[in-house]
């Protein structure tokens, strides 16, 4: 495993140990992905990648340009380190040659995409690390790039358990035909009633999720359906975890992508959402009922600093990484975001990230927790509607 050096609280003096229920307990280990070798992915019936302003218009592929990936990669390292000093173990992927062409015997695809966003593909529930089906062609073999990683968790811990959901055969019968031909022509109320409906690309033909589109509350798993999370993917996650409460919830955002710029636990208590997109009004009272305060996120700075060859929203401000229940990582830019969330007692810790975004995300996005301190609590005693 990556040493980062040695600190009064070495990391590498503490046992390996796979154990995280929540994403504010002290984080003690954690995976920091990496943007070597990124594409923008060749075009594929899941997601269509369109910058004519940065030299890829819809229809053309290739490798990130070599600044922006040195620039993220900078980033990224320097965020790395910064966790270690803070006496928390890092680990990276193992990054692959995405600029080939990949395929099974149902389809080939003349891309792979990268390995910097890990939260989009892991997931920790208490003492197990489960691998997302993704529903990108272009990501269906990114899991070797963390397997030397979990091989090596799995011989260092004698509890973990390693799950893998059902590898998905992605054929043509998993999209609605001609999807991305009309949906971003419709008008914004129709697209969202398309979101509220679950009318998206995919279809239910096999389950699909990512794990990015995951939020954990101890106990309760809120699970968004969106662009790469259908409800077969819902109901999967219910039946492999028989003992959490794990709830459907639908975004009112035109393009739904992950849940965790969107709905974001800060600590017991307290929740933070996207100013432009409110959850419905049944999951907010749900909160409200078991004394949650949801707070209204600011706007974001990364309206004014649109960076090249990103598909993410400016609300990737609220994509944060907790270091614990009083302590957040955020965007350095993201200042009046900082300052509201010191409004509510937390120390802020700003990094340097936004070259990172065009490779998969923010701070939340970049990483995958795998130990924080704690155990299973229910948050939610109380019951309301479908919830």
């Amino acid at each position: 495993m990556t040493d980062y050096g040695t600190t009064a609280a070495d990391p590498a003096n503490r046992p390996v140990q796979v154990n995280a229920w929540n994403g504010w307990d002290p984080l003690r280990h954690v995976v920091v992905g990496r943007a070597d070798n990124a594409v923008v992915q060749a075009p594929e019936p899941a997601v269509r990648r369109d910058f004519p302003d940065d030299g890829f218009p819809l229809g053309t592929y290739g490798p990130m340009p070599a600044e922006m990936t040195a620039e993220a990669n900078e980033q990224l390292d320097d965020f790395a380190a910064m966790l270690s000093r803070r006496g928390i173990r890092v680990d990276r992927p193992t990054p692959v040659d995405f600029n080939q062409q990949v395929g099974t015997p149902d389809w080939t695809q003349d891309t792979m995409s990268g390995c910097m966003p890990p939260r989009d593909l892991l997931l920790t529930v208490g003492n197990e690390i489960l691998e997302a089906t993704m529903s990108y062609r272009s990501r269906w073999y990114e899991y070797l790039c963390y397997r030397p990683l979990l091989q090596e968790l799995f011989r260092s811990d004698p509890r973990m358990r390693w799950e893998a959901a059902p590898k998905p055969r992605l054929t043509d019968a998993t999209y609605k035909p001609g999807f991305w031909d009309t949906y971003n022509s419709l008008p914004t109320d129709v697209q969202l009633a398309r979101v509220r409906d679950y009318d998206l690309v995919l279809t239910e033909e096999e389950p699909l999720f990512d794990a990015a589109d995951i939020a954990r509350f101890g106990k309760d798993l809120f699970v968004q359906l969106s662009f790469v999370t259908n409800r077969s993917g819902h109901q999967w996650l219910k039946r492999h975890f028989p003992d959490h409460r794990v709830h459907a919830v639908t975004s009112t955002n035109t393009h739904p992508l992950h849940i965790d710029a969107t709905w974001v636990p800060l600590r017991p208590g307290l929740v933070l959402h996207c100013g432009e997109r409110l959850a419905d009004a049944e999951l907010m009272e749900f909160f409200r009922l078991n004394d949650w305060e949801i707070v209204e996120a600011v706007q974001p700075a990364s309206w004014d600093h649109p960076p090249k060859l990103s598909y993410c929203s400016p609300w990737l401000a609220g994509n944060m990484l907790n270091l614990d229940q009083n302590t957040l990582c955020i965007e350095e830019k993201e200042v009046a975001l900082a300052d509201q969330l010191a409004g509510y007692g937390f120390e802020i810790v700003p990094v340097p990230f936004r070259a990172v975004g065009p490779f998969g995300g923010g701070l939340h996005c970049a990483t995958f927790d795998i130990e924080r301190d704690g155990t299973l609590e229910d948050y939610f005693p109380r019951r309301h509607g479908r919830y």
